[in-house]
């Protein structure tokens, strides 16, 4: 190939890369990314947008990244506008949490959470997960009498992972509901934005979990308990000062959120596949189809978050051969990752017998999710209980299911279901 022939090639694909990347801001990628995925995997593992922003969507390519210390959170304190960003507390509050920390900050904040996260307390929570499903699946079936239409997604799939993280924070009971809403309008942050005129919803939610978490500080300051939050608050009053006041609630607000958007999320993605192949809910149902296996593969399969992003702190970097100079970002697709047909055989097919199974859904390296085994926890402990609970479980007749119109954090606004008769409690 002659060398003029080669610079239409590589042209030719970076102006298909960018048409790429601007169909995944349609309604029509929000609601099903996939295709996009496949077309981007054609043109390579990692492409070049522009000299400041590339996007890399091939398994290896997006694991190595996510593991290069080199690449980092974009801290918006550092960014030329932030002026302007200062203005959007969505972003300044986030900002503060281990969400965008990078070395040293990040490494100091997240050794702090990573005591409350350990593989012994959260397989110690069991017994309560368990007590939170079932009385769950009793008001559903209460709910559900008569063959009403229940949404499965405000009912259980919600419900079910704020309990438990509010349990963990030290959050009423009776104040965990209101956070559907407000958790809701505060993820528009973490999505694609363009246009900063879109965060009002985020900024006004953020402030009122902010104000909230600030009052129940100034009651654990007073009154210190056994949860996450007095801890916390130790940690930010002690000498050496490990917390500040501003990362002490960025982080409280950004537990809250993750602790329950990714996995309401995987429990309504897991749910719809069931009812789309009714061989695997009789085999989940039977114990024949073991559930962790269900559960990954619902996580590479339909991923709860679907993209996450990086910064070149350093110069000479690259990610699959595609240069990412200092103070450039990278596009890291986690679901087409995902989807990498290198990675994974017929990736469109969902089969829970895949060998070697490790999507990229919760991340991976010094940013991997910190709720990752709760989540999943959560999610085997839900399903066996949910179908055993309810035989006769079924999308709702003439009642659509909807999905939440994002990108980033992929799931359903609403999910309707009838429970019918049910097993025994």
């Amino acid at each position: 190939m002659r060398a003029d022939q080669a610079g239409i090639g590589q042209s030719a694909t970076l102006e298909a890369a960018n048409e790429l990347v601007g169909a995944l801001m349609t309604e029509a990628a929000r609601t099903d990314p996939y295709p996009v995925y496949e077309q981007l995997h054609r043109l390579g593992a990692a492409l070049p947008l522009n000299e400041n922003f590339a996007v890399a969507h091939g398994y290896a390519e997006v694991n190595g990244a996510l593991r290069n210390p080199a690449l980092g959170k974009w801290d918006a304190r550092s960014d030329p506008n932030y002026a302007l960003l200062a203005e959007h507390a969505s972003l300044t509050v986030l900002n503060e949490s281990i969400l965008d920390l990078n070395p040293p900050d990040h490494g100091r904040v997240r050794r702090l959470l990573s005591a409350v996260f350990t593989p012994r307390r959260t397989s110690g929570l069991a017994p309560a997960i368990e007590v939170t499903v079932d009385a769950l699946l009793d008001a559903m079936a209460e709910a559900g009498r008569g063959r009403d239409p229940v949404d499965f997604m405000d009912a259980f799939a919600f419900r079910l992972p704020v309990s438990v993280i509010c349990e963990l924070l030290g959050v009423p009971e009776a104040d965990r509901y209101r956070f559907r809403a407000l958790g809701h309008d505060m993820a528009i942050a973490l999505e694609l934005v363009t246009d900063l005129d879109v965060l009002g919803p985020a900024d006004a939610a953020t402030l009122e979990i902010r104000d909230y978490f600030a009052d129940l500080v100034a009651k654990r300051r007073a009154e210190p308990r056994d949860d996450l939050i007095s801890a916390l608050v130790h940690e930010a009053d002690g000498e050496d000062g490990r917390l500040t006041e501003n990362e002490l609630l960025g982080n409280l607000a950004l537990l809250l959120l993750a602790g329950f958007e990714t996995t309401t999320n995987l429990l309504g993605n897991g749910l719809a596949v069931l009812f789309d192949r009714p061989e695997l809910t009789d085999g989940l149902r039977a114990r024949k189809v073991p559930v962790s296996d269900f559960v990954e593969e619902v996580l590479r399969w339909d991923s709860p978050v679907q993209l996450t992003s990086r910064v070149a702190l350093t110069g000479g970097v690259e990610v699959g051969g595609v240069p990412v100079p200092q103070g450039a970002q990278i596009m890291l697709l986690l679901g087409a990752a995902n989807h990498d047909p290198s990675r994974f055989a017929d990736p469109r097919v969902f089969d829970v017998n895949r060998p070697d199974n490790q999507p990229l859904s919760f991340g991976a390296g010094a940013h991997y999710c910190l709720g990752a085994a709760l989540a999943r926890l959560e999610a085997a402990t839900a399903f066996p209980r949910l179908l055993e609970r309810f035989p006769e479980l079924a999308p709702a007749e003439g009642v659509e299911r909807i999905r939440a119109d994002r990108l980033v954090l992929r799931g359903y606004r609403t999910l309707p279901v009838t429970v019918g008769s049910s097993g025994p409690p």
